[in-house]
């Protein structure tokens, strides 16, 4: 899922015609939407799963924010498309920490088990 997203979705948004904080605000909506689905369906660890929902919702409610405000004509508030793309940033952290913590635990249980002493009984 994050191989479609860094190769397809995100592509795809920075072609449309719209601001730097429109496209990053839509790429974080997809974001929140992905962690939504992670969780629903138990894909990682649920604590982690968590903070990226929480930190995708954060990077989404500024940039939500920042354009309520150009629409009312202010635009010296770049800081929160700063802030949005830092959560966004710490949030695919955590999603890549969940991907390693998964695949860890896949390859942990694909090894064939060992008799600790090695001998028979």
């Amino acid at each position: 899922m994050l191989a479609i997203l860094g190769l397809l979705v995100v592509p795809l948004i920075r072609e449309l015609p719209l601001g730097q904080s429109t496209q990053t605000g839509l790429l974080a909506w997809v974001l929140v939407g992905l962690a939504l689905y992670w969780l629903y369906a138990g894909m990682g660890y649920r604590p982690l799963l968590l903070l990226q929902l929480i930190l995708f919702s954060g990077a989404a409610a500024l940039l939500s924010a920042k354009l309520l405000l150009v629409a009312v004509d202010v635009h010296r508030l770049t800081v929160l498309r700063y802030a949005a793309r830092g959560l966004i940033l710490v949030g695919a952290g955590c999603a890549m920490a969940n991907l390693i913590a998964m695949l860890l635990l896949l390859w942990r249980k694909s090894r064939p088990r060992t008799p600790a002493h090695g001998g028979h009984t």
